[in-house]
This record gives structure tokens, sequence and C-alpha cells, in this order.
């Protein structure tokens, strides 16, 4: 694996734990450190974490930017929306294919509660 780790910037640690301690688990990264300037999740190889900015601005959005989490089948995209949207996330497009992407494409987007874009992807035709 290339990438060690993926940030987003929060505004409120407490949300983005209700929201992030429901969502990835499902993708296979569990919570792995927890303190008041952010929240550490990982699967052991890779970590992804929730950070408040250190530089004391408020965080914003990447305009272009999101983080595509792969998953093993169709069933784990459907549960990743679905627990997204029940903890304060909204919808940036439903689970379904994107063959303009590959035939094979499975994915949901979602925003989290900042408005930072997630997804979860398979190529598994199950």
């Amino acid at each position: 694996m290339l990438i060690h780790h993926v940030s987003v910037g929060t505004n409120d640690i407490k949300r983005s734990k209700r929201f992030y301690d429901a969502v990835l688990p499902i993708v296979g990264l569990v919570p792995m450190a927890e303190d008041e300037g952010g929240l550490g999740y990982g699967s052991g190889t890779f970590h992804f974490s929730v950070q408040v900015p250190i530089d004391g601005k408020p965080a914003t959005v990447g305009n272009g930017s999101h983080v595509a989490f792969a998953v093993e089948d169709r069933s784990m995209v459907n549960r990743f929306y679905a627990a997204a949207l029940e903890h304060g996330g909204s919808d940036d497009g439903a689970p379904g294919l994107r063959t303009n992407y590959d035939a094979n494409y499975y994915g949901a987007f979602v925003r989290d509660p900042d408005g930072h874009k997630i997804e979860a992807v398979t190529y598994s035709a199950k």
C-alpha cells in the first residue's frame, strides 16, 4: 500500500465521532485513538484521521477532493451508505453501478457532517 494515512478536518469532534464510529468499521477501519484534537481509525497499515485544524482556523472542504474506500462486495457499499445517512451524513450519489468508470464499478458517495466527500466502492459482481 502506498498511502500511509489520510486526514480530513472537522469543526466538531463529537459529531464526527458519531458519524465515523458508525461508518468506518464497515470498510474495515476501527477506532485507534481519540483526543480533543482528533480521531484516529486504522486497519494496521492504513490510517484515517479526523482532525481539528492545527492552525486554529475553521475546517473547510476541499472542492473536487474525496476519499474512496475499497470494500469486498456490494452489500458493504449499501451498508456504508445507509450508516452514513443514519449518522448525520448526506447523499452525494446513491449505491449503484457507475459504468462510465467500469462495467463492474459499484459505489456510493456521501458527505460527512463537515461536508467531506467519501465513497465506498467495489468491483465485485455480487
